[in-house]
């Protein structure tokens, strides 16, 4: 068996997107190939490269840079019936909007999409970095003494961050690898990330579990009534990673304006109420609009051509 052929039988053997050195480990933990070279995950890393620019379809490619992730994309797909997607007459940022409704009167957390058209184009992985909307929800207390004190010993116990990636439809296995592990890179700086999108192939929701399990990113299914919208699977709690939050503050000013917004409103709570009510009434117009009743939300859907379920 040759080195390549190891490769791919090692891929469709885990059936999920792996590292190059979980690739490593399988070949030499099945006997599949013996290596001669002192660095064996050099030899899979350059042998990968090769296939990739010979542009094999058989491999399936997810994030950039030291993070990328591999999978067999050849007999992964989960069939679906032929039929025109009802989907395609929107775009996938008309359901922002309906989304931020649905976060801010169910889940009580306000969001903000992020433009990444705005951000530096230095970058090359933005991609893999930019969520497409993001979220804070607050635990206000009620006696000032209490916010006074989270103030003063820097607790951050008072806010919960988060993170979303939105898509209009998820109807095949590659398609919900691709985006969950989008989602995993994108929301790698918040305290909660997640995967939402507008319809999903029930026969996929076993292996959308699975992931849920491994990687801790929740799901949520996003109807066109945003109230009738639902939370398949919680996404885990992580710390807030302050360095992934540098850098997109660093290249996309719609982040770095929502975390200032959220600090000056922190920043408020431990002074005057007729401060903090005008912190938080001009964080609330920086986030995104939402729709206030059954009926701008029906002429919404309406007007871009989103499938409405009465």
């Amino acid at each position: 068996m040759t080195i390549k052929e190891a490769i791919f039988k090692a891929l469709k053997d885990l059936n999920k997107p792996v590292t190059s050195r979980e690739i490593l480990e399988y070949i030499e933990k099945n006997n599949l190939y013996k290596f001669g070279a002192k660095n064996p995950l050099g030899v899979i890393s350059a042998e990968l490269r090769k296939i990739r620019l010979k542009g094999d379809q058989r491999l399936g490619i997810l994030g950039e840079g030291r993070t990328k992730l591999y999978f067999y994309k050849l007999g992964s797909e989960i069939p679906v019936p032929p039929k025109i997607s009802s989907f395609k007459s929107f775009h996938e940022r008309d359901l922002h909007i309906l989304f931020s409704t649905y976060l801010r009167n169910v889940e009580n957390i306000y969001a903000k999409t992020i433009f990444h058209e705005k951000s530096n184009k230095k970058d090359n992985t933005q991609k893999w970095l930019h969520p497409d909307m993001v979220g804070v929800s607050f635990t206000k207390f009620k006696t000032k003494t209490i916010n006074e004190f989270l103030y003063a010993v820097k607790k951050d116990i008072s806010l919960s961050l988060y993170s979303f990636e939105l898509k209009k439809e998820i109807n095949t296995d590659s398609q919900l690898k691709e985006a969950f592990f989008q989602a995993v890179s994108n929301s790698s700086w918040a305290n909660y990330g997640y995967l939402v999108s507008f319809h999903i192939n029930e026969n996929l929701i076993d292996e959308l579990s699975r992931l849920n399990q491994s990687f801790g990113i929740g799901f949520i299914l996003l109807k066109s009534n945003p109230f009738e919208s639902k939370i398949l699977f919680r996404s885990e709690y992580k710390d807030i990673d302050l360095k992934t939050m540098d850098k997109l503050c660093s290249i996309n000013a719609d982040f770095k304006d929502f975390i200032s917004k959220i600090e000056r409103y922190i920043r408020a709570i431990s002074k005057d109420r007729e401060y903090e009510e005008l912190a938080f009434e001009d964080f609330k117009k920086f986030c995104d609009k939402i729709l206030k009743s059954d009926k701008e939300i029906t002429e919404y859907c309406k007007s871009k051509g989103i499938p409405y379920e009465e």
